[in-house]
């Protein structure tokens, strides 16, 4: 009997660069339905690759009594385990950041609008 093994790609996790936002904006736009960014897109630190496309990412929100939180946009459906660690990963890089939008609830308010207003465009 013959056994077909199938090699699945495994996920890739990195910091978001400039050079992402368009491709996370387009993300944002098919999950919301939306033309415009708002303010839950929020400032995008990490993102999950398969293969070279980028399936989700995980953006840095203030919550209504200004904490700061995380969101996670996926545009594919991860598989929950891969989902579990890709929200562990966005923890730690949380704890570990020392940048004032990690920290400092009006700081990451500023940033965003600045990040909605460029994206808006």
């Amino acid at each position: 009997m013959e056994t077909n093994i199938q090699h699945q790609e495994p996920f890739q996790y990195a910091e978001v660069y400039i050079s992402d936002m368009f491709a996370l904006k387009n993300i944002f736009q098919q999950i919301q339905n939306t033309r415009k960014i708002n303010p839950e897109f929020g400032i995008p630190f990490l993102l999950v690759r398969k293969k070279n496309e980028v399936i989700g990412f995980a953006s840095l929100v203030v919550q209504e009594k200004n904490g700061i939180a995380f969101k996670i946009f996926e545009q594919k459906a991860m598989p929950e385990t891969e989902r579990k660690n890709f929200v562990s990963r966005a923890e730690n890089y949380i704890k570990a950041s020392t940048a004032p939008n990690f920290r400092n609830p009006e700081q990451l308010k500023s940033s965003v609008q600045k990040m909605i207003s460029w994206l808006n465009m």
